[in-house]
């Protein structure tokens, strides 16, 4: 599964869309050498990256030619990460304008690693043209906050 938008430091991280419809959302992760920390585990960031990206992929799965942006995330390390991950997402519940999720990665044996709670707000997305970034606020186009 491709995922919809392009973002350079998901493509880095290597993520894998595996599942994206009806309020749920799941990625995979095989973090590299790269993505360590001192201690030798998954950097808490790319951690909290992969939480980011699944739960707004749950909350842009019910409305997708919305996007979504970060408004809140709260993250629990349960326990240091390792090897292959997987990340989950869940829309608990949404207005028109908000969106509230909740996401856990777990590693390969199944047991939890983190655990996030996120509030986003629905956009409407900027066009892309043929590159596969862009800026977020063009000039003379502004991104609707209210």
């Amino acid at each position: 599964m491709e995922f919809q938008v392009a973002i350079p430091f998901v493509r880095h991280l290597g993520f894998v869309l595996r599942r994206w419809a009806d309020g749920q959302a799941e990625i995979s992760y095989s973090p590299t050498p790269d993505h360590l920390n001192s201690f030798n585990v998954v950097h808490g960031g790319a951690s909290m990256t992969l939480l980011d990206v699944v739960m707004a992929h749950a909350a842009r799965s019910v409305q997708q030619d919305m996007g979504a942006v970060t408004i809140e995330m709260k993250t629990s390390f349960v326990r240091a990460a390792q090897g292959p991950l997987v990340a989950t997402g869940s829309l608990l519940h949404r207005t028109a304008t908000m969106a509230f999720t909740e996401g856990r990665v777990v590693d390969a044996a199944g047991q939890l690693c983190a655990h996030a709670t996120g509030t986003f707000k629905y956009v409407r997305r900027l066009p892309v043209g043929v590159r596969d970034a862009h800026d977020l606020n063009p000039a003379g186009r502004g991104i609707a906050s209210d």
